[in-house]
C-alpha cells in the first residue's frame, strides 16, 4: 500500500479520536494510558499483610499454572524502559540472583507442599534474561526445568534483547536454551530506524537486530519481534519505511506497543525527562493514531492480523500463550524474581522491587511479595471483564464460572448495552466482543469499568460527556 493510501483510512481515525474527546471517552492531552494489562496498574497496588496475602487460595483443580520468571539486568538503560534493573554488573552480582531465584522456588514449592510446579507455560522476562554468560544461562535453565513438571508444558518462551543472540556466543546461548526446551522468542528490536535505535539507547543497531532474527530462525525458534511507535524522532514518513521493513521479516508474529511516557512499572523511564526537556519533539497525538491504524491497515494488507491486542499473526496458533492465558482466559500464574507478579483467578500478588529487601525475605524463608489485593465480589466482576474484553473478548460462560454470576446480572451489564449502543460492543448468547472501532480505542474503553481510584488520569482531562470514565463508573465505587 502506498503511504497516500493509509492516510486516508488514518485520518478517519483521527476524526473518531477527536469526537470520542468530546464524548469524555479519552483524555483531552492525548495521553496514552495502557488499561488493561493489569487491573489495576502495577503502580497502584497497596502493600499487604504478607501472612493474608494468600489466606484462602487454592491451586486450580488441574493444578496447571503458568509462570514468569524476571531478570533485573541489562547492558544498558533503554529510554522508554520503566522497570528497575542493573547495569554494566559484574558476573558475581547474577550469580547471587540466579542463587535467590533457587531459594524463592524452594519456598514456593514448600508452601504449597509441591514436588514439582505443573507448568502449562512459561516466559522468562526482564531486563534481559540471556544477560549472563552461557554457563550462568545454563545454571539458571537447569534450575528452572528442574523445579518444574515440563511433561504438559506449551510453550516455552524468552524476552530476549537481539545483541546477546549474534556471534558465536549468540548462537551457543541459542543452543542451550533449545537444549532446555526454550520454543518462542520475543526479540525486542523496538525500531528498524538507526536514528531511534541511537536515541532509545538500544544495545544494538538494525544490522544486529537482523542477524539475531536470522539466528533465531534458523535455530528453529518461533520468532516474535517487538516494536515502539510514537517515539521522538519517528515521522508517518519514517514509520512507513520502517513498516515496509518489518513486514519483509517474515516472522512468526508482531508486536507493537505505542510509546509510553509515564510509568507503569516501578521506575520512571527517562522518557519522560527527555520530552519535559525537549517537549518539541514529542509527537502529536494525532498522528500516533495514524502510526497506529498504519499499522493496521500495512500488516492487512500482507495477511497479518491483530489477533489479541497488539499482536499480529497470520496463524493464530502463533501468539504468546503467556499472554493469551493471562489476559484472555484469566488462568492462574505465579512470578519469581525481583517485581515478579502473579495473576491469580481471584487476587493479585507483587514481589517487592528493592533488591535488598528482595534478598533479605528469601533468606528469612519469605516469600518476596509486599504488595498485592484480594478482590472482592465486584472488584472480581471488574477484572473478569477489563481483561479478556480489552485483549481478546469475554466467554460468558468462562465469566460465570470466575465471578459467581452470569454477565447480564453483573451491575456492569448497563455500561456494556451503553457501548453497543455507540458501535463499541457486540454481543451473542456466547460471547461480548469489541467491534473494529472498539478494538483500535480499547484501552479507553475498558475504562469505563474502572474503580474511579484506578482511573490513571485525573478527572479534569476528560469532558463532561456521556462516556466520561469518572461518570460512568460513580456508581459502581
Amino acid at each position: 500500500m502506498e503511504l497516500k493510501d493509509l492516510l486516508i483510512s488514518a485520518e478517519k481515525r483521527v476524526n473518531e479520536f477527536h469526537e470520542f474527546q468530546k464524548l469524555g471517552l479519552i483524555c483531552n492531552n492525548g495521553d496514552y494510558i495502557p488499561a488493561g494489562i493489569h487491573y489495576p496498574q502495577i503502580t497502584q497496588y497497596p502493600a499487604i499483610d504478607h501472612d493474608e496475602m494468600y489466606k484462602g487460595y487454592t491451586f486450580p483443580a488441574d493444578g496447571m499454572i503458568d509462570v514468569y520468571v524476571h531478570f533485573p539486568f541489562c547492558s544498558k538503560r533503554c529510554m522508554f524502559c520503566h522497570y528497575p534493573s542493573l547495569y554494566g554488573n559484574n558476573d558475581n552480582i547474577k550469580d547471587r540472583y540466579i542463587d535467590a531465584l533457587e531459594k524463592e522456588m524452594d519456598i514456593y514449592l514448600k508452601k504449597f507442599n509441591l514436588e514439582k510446579i505443573k507448568l502449562r507455560v512459561a516466559l522468562i522476562g526482564g531486563g534481559t534474561p540471556t544477560d549472563l554468560t552461557t554457563k550462568q544461562l545454563e545454571r539458571f535453565l537447569k534450575i528452572f526445568t528442574t523445579k518444574c513438571d515440563m511433561s504438559k508444558t506449551r510453550q516455552f518462551n524468552y524476552d530476549v534483547s537481539p545483541h546477546t543472540l549474534i556471534g558465536d556466543i549468540g548462537l551457543e546461548r541459542l543452543q542451550i536454551l533449545k537444549d532446555y526446551g526454550v520454543n518462542r522468542l520475543t526479540i525486542g528490536i523496538q525500531s528498524m530506524d538507526e536514528k531511534v535505535l541511537k536515541l532509545m539507547n538500544r544495545p544494538h543497531n538494525k544490522k544486529e537486530a537482523l542477524e539475531a532474527i536470522k539466528n533465531s530462525m534458523n535455530m528453529g525458534f518461533e520468532t516474535d519481534i517487538e516494536f515502539i511507535y510514537g517515539f521522538p524522532g519517528q515521522t508517518i514518513e519514517s514509520w512507513y519505511e520502517e513498516l515496509k521493513q518489518i513486514v519483509q521479516i517474515d516472522a512468526n508474529e508482531y508486536q507493537f506497543y505505542r510509546l509510553m511516557v509515564d510509568a507503569f512499572g516501578d521506575r520512571q523511564g527517562l522518557i519522560k525527562q527527555y520530552h519535559e526537556n525537549h517537549p518539541e519533539e514529542s509527537i502529536n497525538p494525532d498522528n500516533i493514531i495514524k502510526m497506529k491504524q498504519m499499522v493496521f491497515d500495512y500488516l492487512g494488507s500482507y495477511g497479518l492480523k491483530e489477533n489479541i491486542r497488539r499482536v499480529f499473526t497470520r496463524k493464530k496458533s502463533c501468539i504468546s500463550l503467556y499472554a493469551f492465558n493471562q489476559c484472555c482466559r484469566g488462568l492462574d500464574q505465579v512470578g519469581f524474581g525481583l517485581t515478579g507478579f502473579s495473576s491469580l483467578r481471584d487476587r493479585f500478588v507483587l514481589n517487592t522491587k528493592d533488591f535488598d529487601t528482595y534478598y533479605k525475605m528469601i533468606d528469612d524463608g519469605k516469600l518476596p511479595y509486599d504488595r498485592g489485593y484480594v478482590r472482592d465480589s465486584i472488584a472480581q466482576q471488574r477484572w473478569a471483564i477489563i481483561l479478556p474484553l480489552k485483549n481478546y473478548f469475554i466467554k460468558k460462560s468462562r465469566y460465570k464460572e470466575v465471578t459467581g454470576i452470569d454477565i447480564e446480572k453483573t451491575i456492569f451489564y448497563p455500561i456494556i448495552q451503553q457501548l453497543k449502543g455507540y458501535g463499541f460492543i457486540e454481543e451473542t448468547d456466547e460471547i461480548v466482543k469489541l467491534t473494529d472501532k472498539g478494538v483500535f480505542f480499547s484501552d479507553d474503553i475498558v475504562l469505563l469499568f474502572y474503580e474511579t481510584k484506578f482511573i490513571p488520569k485525573g478527572r479534569e482531562l476528560f469532558n463532561d460527556g456521556p462516556l466520561n470514565p469518572y461518570s460512568i463508573t460513580s456508581f459502581t465505587k
